[in-house]
């Protein structure tokens, strides 16, 4: 494509979700089969059978996988089900492989005790040269990157890392090692050449010799068989299930009531007491008094605790705790951030960057010369963008159910990153991790919320002050305004013009650089002269990763600045687009495709017009068009146009519906995703101040596929978002002639 190559000195734990891992497979030991779980040293399978086939007539035939006696095949899944589908196609890209019926398929969610972990997240993190390891060194490599993720806590959902990552590369690696077995078992039992039993199923047939069996009668022999570490993956004209949109596992109990979520837990045969906390309105202050008079007076309230950083209240019933807690006259320390509102935070970053000048911070790209294709270019034009702090505002409030007992602390809580929060209580409460234990129900939403382990902490905290068991519950209000947020940011952009309006100079200057590395960097773009710079400023709020993480900030940035180009270059903005393409055919051809279903090269009604962005993120590449209605003065998303690039989609319905997803996800942070600040502390508090976009706003999505074949598997969960702003904004320029540079969009047409 170019030599446009991101660089960042310091990474956070999610940088790794950005790359793509290879996983091969283990060792025969012990008489069980072993697949990507600690090859080196030593062989858990032993230690892990009780705790995931205890049950009668299960047999454990890989880390991945259980046979019973019913010949059900149970997919051990080690990422958190949180909506996203990833239970179910994880277990669809084992079963291809496995040749097993989908109809006896199970999912199960592997234990968050530190025996699975996600290996191949730790080989992208520390050494990427060790993706295509050759055959006789992979099951030393994935031992030792086994052992890494044990130490760095990595059992991780995030990045739209699960299908890319673990599902191409642990489970697929697992179900043809596993089918490979069975066969080998089936020819010893029948006396004949492996080469000539078929699997089909979840039944291994001779057809010569009349022999017939379904997998669960040679599961334990399979175990003795020997394996190949690196075994022959199907080719996409193989697949039965992969491609296919297959029925979701997690759905029927969804729909019956039946699915166990966070706030649903609760440990069997004990009374459970309620938990509402109170904390500190701006970061970095603390409970320095209380009066809590009225509070010990009302009904139900068992305990008031003033636990330094936060204040709790614990009681017979949330509803008891939680007016008990707003009862409290709390008196909390002076922060001393010069930040109380967001315009001294913008100013903070304003700071930064001018100290930066023309040469200053961190260089994150480069290529050619850009401060001098700037200086003798035709045309100069410069904008300056600015994004918000946004909230998760995930639908299952943030809550963790605690008991600490005898030495040991039981955790029930939804969260997408079970070790590092165990880890985490452990250190809190004085425990060793072993002595923690973390039940992991399914997810109510997270959208990187549940990436922070704070919620569970501090419920370790109360049920230890307690001395029983306690479920925390924040509410809704505390969420909002006293969590972990998407940053805020601004960036300074500039761009050179020759005569006939070619982009020959791009300069951008930022102050929030998280993960991917790459967001930042317009490497599709075929643009001589670049420049990507980083002047770090501090935040008032504190980070945690957004869906789709930095691609939210800087596709509005890129994709806006770009549109601003082809404007002033006199040129349609999907045509100039195009124009800069031709070293990235995939991107050419989601462009064009998006062009062709949205009918880009129609007239537009009056009053309406059409918008273009396109943003690879996560291995994905998404183009959408959105046409918007301006005729009533304010925007009305009438259409969307999606098209995307994955290099395979494995399930077409899942996919679509995670594109959609995170469309709407992004226009509602497009239109009316912002927090506010007064004294330091935000303003917003629930959903009648933090809106979210409302049915009858949301307008027709159309998603387009594109399978480009022997290329890496992109994810589905984030790339849907960062094209979805600069659209619409795009669309409003091209509408009214008006260019927003700032979000929100609606408190602009107020």
């Amino acid at each position: 494509m170019n030599d446009l190559t991101p660089e960042k000195t310091e990474r956070s734990k999610l940088a790794k979700w950005s790359r793509r891992g290879f996983i091969g497979a283990g060792v025969l030991a012990g008489g069980g089969l072993l697949i990507g779980i600690g090859v080196r040293p030593g062989n858990p399978v032993g230690s892990l059978a009780p705790k995931v086939a205890g049950g009668a007539g299960e047999q454990l035939v890989n880390s991945w996988v259980k046979i019973d006696a019913n010949n059900i095949v149970t997919a051990i899944v080690p990422h958190c089900e949180m909506g996203q589908g990833a239970h179910s196609v994880l277990a669809q890209m084992l079963a291809d492989e496995l040749d097993a019926a989908w109809d006896n398929v199970r999912v199960m969610q592997a234990p968050a005790d530190g025996s699975y972990v996600v290996s191949d997240a730790a080989r992208l993190f520390v050494a990427p040269f060790t993706l295509n390891a050759a055959d006789w060194i992979e099951p030393t490599w994935d031992g030792v990157f086994t052992q890494i993720a044990k130490a760095a806590d990595v059992l991780i959902t995030g990045g739209s890392s699960s299908i890319r990552s673990t599902g191409q590369y642990q489970m697929r690696v697992a179900g043809a090692a596993a089918r490979q077995m069975l066969v080998g078992a089936a020819a010893e039992s029948w006396g004949v050449p492996a080469s000539e039993i078929v699997t089909r199923d979840s039944t291994l047939t001779h057809e010569a010799s009349g022999n017939s069996a379904p997998y669960s009668e040679f599961a334990s022999a399979a175990a003795e068989q020997p394996m190949d570490h690196t075994p022959a993956l199907k080719t996409s004209d193989q697949y039965r299930l992969m491609g296919r949109s297959m029925a979701r596992t997690d759905i029927p109990a969804k729909v019956n009531g039946t699915a166990e979520f966070g706030i649903d837990a609760a440990p069997e045969g004990l009374d459970l007491s309620y938990a509402a906390v109170v904390r500190p309105p701006v970061p970095g202050t603390t409970a320095l008094s209380m009066d809590a008079a009225r509070a010990q007076e009302m009904g139900g309230v068992l305990q008031i605790l003033n636990m330094g950083n936060f204040v709790a209240v614990v009681a017979d019933s949330y509803w008891q705790a939680s007016q008990a807690v707003n009862a409290i006259d709390i008196e909390w320390s002076q922060s001393d951030s010069p930040v109380k509102t967001m315009d001294d935070q913008f100013a903070v970053f304003a700071a930064a960057i001018d100290e930066a000048g023309e040469s200053g911070g961190e260089e994150a790209a480069a290529r050619g010369d850009a401060a001098a294709a700037l200086a003798n270019a035709a045309t100069m034009i410069e904008a300056e963008y600015r994004a918000p702090y946004l909230a998760h505002a995930p639908m299952e409030p943030m809550n963790c159910t605690a008991h600490v007992a005898d030495g040991k602390c039981d955790i029930w809580t939804s969260t997408q990153v079970p070790l590092m929060a165990r880890s985490e209580v452990a250190a809190t409460i004085g425990l060793d991790a072993d002595d923690v234990i973390i039940h992991h129900p399914y997810l109510g939403g997270a959208f990187g919320r549940r990436l922070g382990s704070e919620y569970v902490a501090m419920a370790a905290r109360v049920a230890q002050a307690a001395g029983y068991p306690v479920k925390l519950i924040w509410s809704r209000e505390e969420d909002t305004q006293k969590a972990l947020y998407r940053c805020a940011d601004l960036c300074r952009m500039r761009a050179g013009l020759s005569e006939d309006g070619s982009l020959t100079a791009y300069s951008s200057i930022f102050t929030q650089r998280h993960d991917p590395a790459e967001a930042s960097v317009p490497a599709m773009y075929d643009i001589a002269n670049t420049q990507v710079r980083v002047a770090e400023a501090p935040l008032h709020l504190p980070f945690q990763a957004w869906r789709s993480v930095d691609h939210s900030q800087q596709g509005f940035f890129v994709e806006s600045f770009i549109d601003e180009a082809s404007h002033a270059a006199g040129a349609d903005p999907l045509d100039y687009r195009l124009a800069m393409l031709a070293g990235a055919p995939r991107h050419k051809a989601v462009l064009e495709k998006v062009a062709e279903i949205s009918g880009w090269r129609e007239p537009s009604a009056e009053g309406t017009a059409k918008g273009v962005a396109i943003v690879e993120s996560f291995g994905t590449i998404v183009a959408e068009v959105i046409e918007v209605d301006m005729t009533s003065g304010t925007p009305k998303m009438t259409n969307i146009w999606a098209v995307c690039d994955a290099g395979y989609v494995m399930n077409p319905d899942g996919f679509r519906n995670q594109i959609e997803g995170g469309i709407v996800f992004g226009l509602t942070a497009a239109m009316y995703g912002e927090l506010e600040l007064r004294d330091g502390a935000i303003v917003q508090s629930n959903f009648h101040d933090y809106k979210m976009l409302r049915m009858d706003e949301v307008p027709n999505i159309e998603v387009a596929i594109i399978n480009s074949g022997d290329v890496p598997v992109g994810g589905a969960g984030e790339p849907g978002l960062p094209p979805a702003a600069p659209a619409l904004a795009n669309a409003i320029f091209a509408a009214t002639g008006t260019r927003l540079r700032s979000l929100p969009i609606a408190k602009q047409f107020a």
